[in-house]
């Protein structure tokens, strides 16, 4: 319990060092929010902070972001008790409003740092002097609060960016920020516009092969501290998972029993008992990904296959943690920001050796992906090679709609160009 008083509005992100761990104070009142108001609070807390630290390599560009979800969110559960998800266009235009005119106690007149060591705890607090909303003062006096344009375009940029990062995580199929700049007077002043890229990035066959050709070298060279890289990969592209779903945090520890066997069709399956969009599933396993489990197990000096009360951990770490709660513990799960960082550093690996082999354009754009983009390829590789029906991908990817998993189909340029000549030829045939 902090000693001190909270401010107005909770800042919601620490630092990027802390931002995946969570703080006690915010949690409870998420938790208070969950409970009574949006029930998804938790959630998109959780997409926040991932989002957040994605952004950690640009100091400044992590500090706007957070400020504007902070401030967003603040609008979101205080003001409006709507979760994010359910944001209309019309409701991003009384956020802006809000923003605009803001309440006076939330306007602060210097810039504070956001948290703090709490000394009587030892815990880091939200700072009782920060205020959501900053305003200026000349010859000592406060004036009048003003949202210029350009702060204005840049909170709405921050929001579509975001919404675009729900969007690629299909916990949203919808963007009321760029909605909304569509319809404003910068869009028909076209002074302001955002790049539309799409959501749905992937590796090439080329790319992946990288990938994958590099992590068994590295598997079979230094097998201590890659054999279990290689599964990673193998499960994350194999079963479509959100590294969250794999990853150790709060309330949810990955085990071996979550690999079962159907009593009836004797089938495999991976079951993921709570992920991000909210609901559990079951996922059919291939028999690569059966075998590659088989080989992992043996080199943990496990049984082939696991039983329904094997309580093994999927992924642990090595040695032991510097901090935290795990802090000591060498063989404890895997978290979140430990399996993306391994993930980004066998990218990288994978892109030099793609680079090295003269394809020095598809390093570059390896190098812009990261491991969440593992799951889209996964996605994509099997609806447009393996030629899996949309229906058991759509179930296996967890997705609410099919239209959201017909996004993936993509063709080539040469495909496209192919099946025009092909079509010309059979019209002037007469067929």
């Amino acid at each position: 319990m902090t000693t001190e008083p909270l401010p107005p509005v909770l800042p919601l992100f620490d630092a990027a060092e802390y931002v995946l761990q969570g703080n006690p104070t915010v949690n409870q009142y998420i938790t208070r929010i969950s409970i009574s108001k949006v029930t998804d609070a938790g959630l998109i807390i959780e997409h926040c902070a991932d989002w957040l630290f994605e952004q950690k390599q640009s100091e400044n560009n992590y500090k706007a972001y957070r400020s504007e979800l902070t401030t967003f969110l603040h609008w979101c559960f205080d003001v409006v008790a709507l979760s994010p998800i359910a944001v209309t266009r019309k409701d991003i235009a009384k956020y802006i409003d809000y923003c605009q005119s803001p309440p006076n106690h939330l306007i602060g007149y210097f810039n504070v740092a956001q948290f703090k060591l709490d000394k009587a705890s030892g815990e880091r607090q939200p700072n009782p002097q920060w205020r959501p909303f900053i305003g200026k003062k000349q010859l000592g006096k406060c004036l009048p609060y003003q949202l210029s344009d350009n702060a204005l375009k840049t909170k709405i940029a921050i929001l579509s960016s975001f919404y675009g990062y729900l969007i690629s995580e299909e916990y949203t199929e919808r963007n009321p920020a760029q909605l909304w700049l569509k319809h404003s007077r910068f869009a028909i002043k076209r002074k302001f516009t955002l790049n539309e890229d799409s959501n749905h990035h992937a590796f090439t066959e080329l790319q992946w092969s990288y990938v994958v050709s590099t992590v068994k070298q590295l598997a079979q060279t230094q097998p201590e501290q890659h054999q279990h890289s290689l599964f990673l990969i193998t499960l994350l592209y194999s079963c479509y998972l959100r590294i969250s779903e794999i990853s150790a945090r709060a309330g949810y520890a990955p085990m071996m029993s979550q690999f079962r066997q159907d009593p009836h069709s004797r089938v495999w399956y991976f079951h993921v008992p709570y992920s991000k969009s909210g609901k559990a599933r079951n996922i059919a396993i291939s028999k690569v990904l059966l075998t590659s489990l088989s080989e992992y197990r043996r080199y943990l000096g496990l049984s082939d296959l696991p039983g329904i009360n094997d309580q093994q951990p999927i992924f642990v770490r090595h040695k032991a943690a510097a901090h935290g709660r795990e802090s000591g513990v060498i063989n404890a799960n895997l978290g979140i920001r430990q399996i993306r960082d391994e993930i980004d550093k066998l990218i990288n690996l994978a892109a030099d050796n793609a680079a090295k082999d003269g394809f020095e354009h598809d390093s570059h754009l390896m190098k812009q992906l990261s491991a969440h983009n593992i799951r889209h390829t996964g996605i994509t590789h099997d609806i447009n090679i393996n030629r899996r029906p949309l229906s058991h991908v759509q179930a296996d990817a967890g997705h609410e709609s099919i239209d959201t998993t017909s996004q993936y189909l993509h063709t080539t340029q040469t495909e496209r160009h192919q099946s025009a000549v092909n079509k010309r030829k059979r019209l002037a045939n007469g067929t």
